[in-house]
């Protein structure tokens, strides 16, 4: 650690070198594991008190280094250090030194100060930084005012306050220093560099999370129009922070309803206020959400968090708040784009009503959907892959509104025909389709099982076949989630089945075998890390699936149960002793003996 630590402060070093060095001492402190931390941690500690001080002077030193890449590392390696020492009331001069730091003219010192800070916010347990939280918040803040000129400073002084704000409750509950707080975030919201804004916004997300119940008077000057004008920015992490806001206020506030309602069930008045903030400006707020909907590119990757995904996901809460009154704020600009001749604002039409679902009651949703299906099942043959994707999504959410008596079968037959032909579609595709599916099986069998028919009974069959089919076409490692999802599909297709599609369960049973069966034989050609994985999650698929029929089918198993010991002791005989599959074969084992 001494030898490390004089590689990161020497100046004259490589600063690859020394970024390094610094890298290996924070990784000689810290670890995921929690026993391996203890041990580094343990070790740190049995090293004598002045060798200690020594490699901790070093490290401050380095915060004043000239290569600003050493002063950010050894801002790391001094939060791992402090996450040791101060937890054993050690080194009580670190906080006084940092904060002394950040009154220094030199830029370089300070953003590295700053950054320690945040880092030590971070990595700490809040209550050890308790007693120091007013030295560390006159810090912070000193680094994030406009006066700041330096905006690498403001952006670390910016971060540090994002880490700090869970133990500055004591600053919070006073009005003077909560208002100088809030003006300094704000004021950072509209700073000219958008890193700044981006990371004020950011503060802005965790203090309403914190600090929900001290928020009318901010909202009402200023909240309000920031988040709202944020949301419309053309800087991505601004308009996504400012979207999170709202996702943020929203969740807060949905808590809030659900823990005055279990207060007044137990017979208690509710304590805590719903300030119901979205409200008075619900209409500007979902008129820029459904134009974010729109914001998608033709390459992006699916599973990208963008505005997009951000706006629904904010959507789909506001819904939950909202409740009835979502309705008439969302559908007719749904109505106005459903058949856009722009597939941005086709899939975005659709995506809204997909995320609206969870928020209307069901009397009001019903008629909407039957009005909806005959266009959305006509949207799965979409020439572009992303509405299909969506369409998908939105027909599964649907799915689990269905149950046997309020199904229209005409609509039923629509459905089970464009989701049936969707699992041959492109992955993203045929896997919302299959948990489509999944939604169909579970909601469909009502409450009992053992029925001799019910609404996918005309079906069963026909799903069954075309969930085998498109595993068996897609064989590619990439199609890993794909495969479990249809794999899922058909064991919840056969757990849920009425008795009149025994049959295709008795027929899908020697499937399995044969598929278990054949796996034996690949795991004697195994070559790659990736082949062992392949065999055994086809192993786990295939069990699961035996293990729902032979509980489906109860003693009508009977004639294959030899086949199926034999099988799963010749899987067991063939794999590895660390074999993932082991837990998997046994709980077949388990299900046949019952």
């Amino acid at each position: 650690m001494f030898m490390l630590g004089q590689e990161l402060s020497n100046e004259s070093n490589a600063i690859s070198n020394r970024q390094a060095a610094g890298l290996a001492m924070k990784n000689a402190l810290s670890a995921k594991d929690d026993a391996l931390r203890a041990e580094f941690q343990a070790r740190w500690i049995q090293m004598e008190i002045p060798l200690r001080k020594q490699i901790k002077d070093g490290l401050l030193a380095t915060l004043q280094s000239q290569s600003s890449i050493s002063g950010i590392v050894a801002a790391q390696v001094i939060a791992a250090v402090a996450d040791v020492e101060l937890t054993r009331n050690e080194w009580p001069d670190l906080i006084p030194i940092l904060v002394n730091n950040v009154q220094t003219p030199d830029n370089n010192t300070k953003e590295a100060t700053l950054q320690a800070i945040g880092f030590l916010c971070e990595t700490i347990d809040p209550t050890v930084l308790q007693d120091v939280s007013n030295s560390i918040l006159t810090a912070v803040v000193q680094g994030a005012r406009k006066e700041e000129a330096n905006q690498k400073v403001r952006l670390a002084a910016l971060k540090a306050l994002l880490n700090s704000l869970e133990f500055v409750k004591k600053n919070f509950e006073h009005e003077g220093e909560r208002n100088y707080i809030m003006q300094i975030v704000c004021e950072g919201t509209v700073s000219s560099d958008e890193d700044v804004q981006a990371a004020a916004f950011e503060c802005l997300v965790k203090i309403v999370q914190f600090y929900y119940d001290k928020m009318p008077m901010y909202m009402a000057q200023a909240l309000y129009g920031l988040t709202i004008d944020g949301m419309q920015s053309s800087n991505n992490q601004v308009a996504m922070q400012s979207v999170e806001f709202w996702s943020t206020v929203c969740e807060e506030e949905a808590n809030i309803i659900n823990e005055n309602l279990a207060v007044q069930e137990n017979g208690e008045t509710p304590t805590l206020i719903n300030y119901d903030f979205a409200r008075p400006v619900g209409q500007k707020l979902v008129s820029v959400l459904l134009f974010l909907l729109t914001k998608k590119e033709d390459d992006e990757d699916e599973d990208d968090w963008n505005i997009s995904m951000s706006a629904a996901t904010c959507l789909g809460l506001l819904a939950t708040i909202f409740e009835d009154d979502i309705v008439g704020l969302v559908l007719p600009w749904v109505q106005q784009h459903l058949q856009s001749p722009d597939w941005k604002f086709r899939e975005a039409a659709v995506m809204a009503f997909g995320s609206i679902l969870d928020g209307p009651k069901e009397s009001t949703l019903s008629p909407l959907v039957e009005q909806a299906m005959p266009f959305l099942i006509t949207m799965m043959s979409d020439p572009q892959v992303q509405v299909k994707d969506t369409t998908a999504w939105t027909l599964g959410r649907i799915s689990e509104m269905m149950t046997p008596e309020n199904v229209n079968p005409q609509q039923l037959l629509g459905l089970v025909t464009v989701i049936a032909a969707g699992l041959s579609d492109q992955k993203r595709v045929a896997t919302n389709c299959a948990w489509c599916i999944i939604n169909l099986a579970e909601h469909m069998s009502g409450d009992e099982t053992d029925v001799p028919t019910y609404p996918l009974s005309p079906y069963f069959d026909g799903l069954i076949t075309s969930l085998l089919a498109s595993v068996n076409e897609k064989p590619n490692q990439e199609t890993t989630n794909l495969k479990a999802t249809v794999y899922e599909a058909i064991a919840t297709l056969v757990s849920t089945c009425a008795n009149d599609c025994f049959g295709t369960v008795e027929r899908l049973a020697t499937e399995m075998l044969n598929k278990l069966n054949a796996t034996i034989a690949m795991q004697r050609e195994i070559v790659s890390h990736d082949d062992r994985t392949a065999v055994q999650e086809l192993q786990a698929n295939a069990c699961s699936v035996l293990t729902n029929i032979v509980r489906r089918l109860s003693k009508l198993i009977a004639p294959v149960a030899d086949a199926i010991m034999m099988c799963l002791l010749n899987v067991l005989r063939n794999s590895s002793r660390n074999s993932t599959v082991h837990e998997d074969v046994f709980i077949v084992i388990g299900s046949l003996t019952n």
